[in-house]
């Protein structure tokens, strides 16, 4: 795992390995031409590229370049999905599980500079019950049913698990492939492996530096937003003090960022970071000492042709719009997002709460599967990879996970990630999972967490198309959470809306009933002082597996897939622009 992301600097260099790669399925003697970083899955009308389960290949050409002689280089790979094999002219070279998180491959022995090899990546994008997120064994899929018991219907489950059909537990496309950059990275041979900041609102910092090598003397040095040197210390821990901070502060405030120059021998690295607090006091979420209301939709990364590709263009024009609908946060629904955009929402001042890609976990006594390893390996990984973003105020260990079927047996799975997020930041934000429409009354987990996040679908999947009795029910739930004393955020609410639909009467499916729908929820949620945030599903519609619930993806969208505003963007526009008032 490494956590620094890449820099150009005097002492480091870069080269991007994007662009037009080479592409093949198994069996296949014939490549063709595929674009890195983005989904392989939209790029050809091809149905393999859209339903292939299994390994695909990737290859092109790469050169050390002369240059970088005596330097350490590697490769690094942002995320590959999901799991990845990594080959030199035919010979692998490294092995990576999981599709989320950035690993790196040191080249030192395996090619020299000025010496060009064949590099193939084998991805693979197989899920089940050993991986994140979660796929269903044979064909049944989180949008159909499987009708246990009829004949003719277990018989064609038996046909698809003959035929390796694989389909997710889960409501959104599995995108897959090199979806995010791919870089050949150089530092110095002795280099900074880690930096970690603690600061505190009086100005203090502390850091920590993880050096490879006996390359000397670690310094350390602040510089304001102008580049200007406002503190400076030595040795690979200690603390320093800024005087007269500047805070970094959510939108509308300023997210003001200071840079911490770190150097050791011949290397340097330079940290963005901010000087903020956040922790949780009664029901009371505080940024710096003042309460905080997070309202901003979740989202995915998601989009026409790149699919889960990272796409810098995208990311900032979704930001904006985030700033247009004057909404200050959102959830890396359902898997932890590419850092450029966490750096980005570190400018911008937009708030993240950081979810691993434990989806899925409901079917079959998930509890059994033998993850919980593995799932803490991924949590320690996005926090290693995040600790220093100001924009990350809290750890989701994961989205809806079944808590109440077996509540003893998920609270001994969830309590020890719960207490391990603790212990592995450094600045110990608050730690949720985000549950379900469950039997809140019996299940342990929810409950249990720093701040209790539920996803809740009144209205919509049920009591379906009428608020008032939605409305009813969730009076009486939100009275139950009441008693609880702990912070609440409805991380997910909303209605499929399919942008255009308009009818006299606010039934399902128009852009009049999604307006009603928030009208309702939002009437609830302004009762109760414990509620400290509203996340509704979803900042824009996007792709999932195909099934009898979903027509042509999930229409939840507050924009549409290619982000046209639907009116009830219009409308939350508006609220949250008076919560930003107030």
């Amino acid at each position: 795992m490494s956590t620094l992301y890449p820099q150009v600097n005097e002492a480091r260099m870069a080269l991007d390995l994007g662009g037009v790669w080479d592409f093949r399925f198994p069996g296949d003697e014939k490549w063709q031409p595929i674009a890195v970083p983005a989904s392989y899955n939209d790029q050809s009308p091809d149905p393999r590229f859209r339903n292939h389960v299994g390994i695909t290949e990737y290859r092109r050409k790469i050169t050390i370049p002369k240059a970088w002689k005596g330097m350490r280089v590697c490769l690094r790979f942002d995320a590959a999905a999901h799991n990845a094999r990594i080959l030199l002219d035919g010979k692998e070279i490294a092995f990576h599980r999981g599709g989320f998180l950035p690993f790196e491959v040191e080249l030192d022995g395996h090619l020299e500079p000025g010496q060009t090899a064949e590099l193939t990546v084998e991805t693979d994008n197989r899920i089940n019950h050993t991986t994140l997120p979660i796929g269903t064994e044979g064909g049944v899929s989180f949008l159909g049913s499987d009708n246990p018991g009829i004949e003719a219907v277990e018989a064609g489950k038996k046909f698809q698990q003959e035929r390796g059909v694989n389909r997710p537990a889960f409501d959104f496309f599995n995108y897959t492939g090199l979806q995010r950059p791919v870089r050949m990275i150089a530092t110095p041979r002795e280099f900074i492996r880690d930096i970690t900041l603690v600061p505190s609102m009086d100005g203090t910092v502390r850091w920590s530096v993880e050096t490879e090598g006996t390359g000397g003397e670690v310094r350390v040095e602040i510089l304001d937003a102008d580049g200007k040197a406002v503190s400076a210390g030595k040795g690979r821990e200690g603390s320093l003090r800024v005087a007269e901070p500047h805070l970094w502060e959510p939108w509308p405030g300023t997210p003001y960022l200071y840079t911490a120059r770190v150097t050791f021998g011949e290397d340097v690295y330079e940290q963005p970071f901010g000087i903020r607090e956040v922790k949780v006091e009664g029901t009371r979420f505080l940024v710096n000492g003042k309460p905080f209301r997070f309202h901003g939709p979740c989202k995915h990364e998601d989009s026409p042709f790149h699919g889960r590709g990272m796409d810098n263009c995208l990311n900032v024009t979704d930001i904006n719009l985030y700033h247009w609908m004057n909404a200050n946060c959102f959830r890396t629904s359902h898997y932890p997002y590419a850092e450029e955009m966490y750096r980005l929402c570190d400018r911008e001042g937009i708030v993240i709460v950081d979810e691993t890609p434990a989806v899925g976990m409901w079917a079959e006594e998930p509890y059994g599967w033998n993850l919980a390893d593995y799932h803490m390996q991924v949590l320690a990984d996005m926090i290693a990879r995040d600790k220093n973003h100001p924009c990350v105020v809290m750890w989701s260990l994961g989205n809806e996970p079944d808590t109440d079927t077996m509540p003893d047996a998920a609270y001994a799975y969830w309590h020890p990630l719960y207490e391990a997020a603790h212990r592995l930041d450094p600045q110990d934000r608050p730690v949720t999972v985000v549950g379900c429409q469950n039997k809140y009354g019996v299940e342990k987990v929810i409950r249990s967490m720093d701040v209790v996040l539920i996803n809740r679908y009144y209205g919509w999947y049920n009591l379906s198309g009428d608020l008032e009795a939605a409305k009813y029910a969730f009076r009486m739930e939100l009275d139950w959470w009441e008693n609880q004393h702990k912070p609440l955020i409805l991380s997910e609410y909303g209605a499929d809306t399919i942008a255009g639909l308009h009818g006299a009467v606010a039934e399902m499916f128009t852009e009049e009933f999604q307006v009603a729908f928030y009208e309702m929820v939002s009437e609830c949620l302004d009762e109760r002082d414990f509620v400290v945030g509203e996340m509704p599903w979803n900042f824009a519609d996007f792709s999932t597996c195909q099934g009898p619930m979903r027509v042509g993806g999930n229409r939840k969208g507050l924009f549409t897939r290619d982000r046209r505003p639907k009116m009830a963007a219009h409308w939350l526009r508006e609220r949250w622009g008076k919560m930003q008032a107030d």
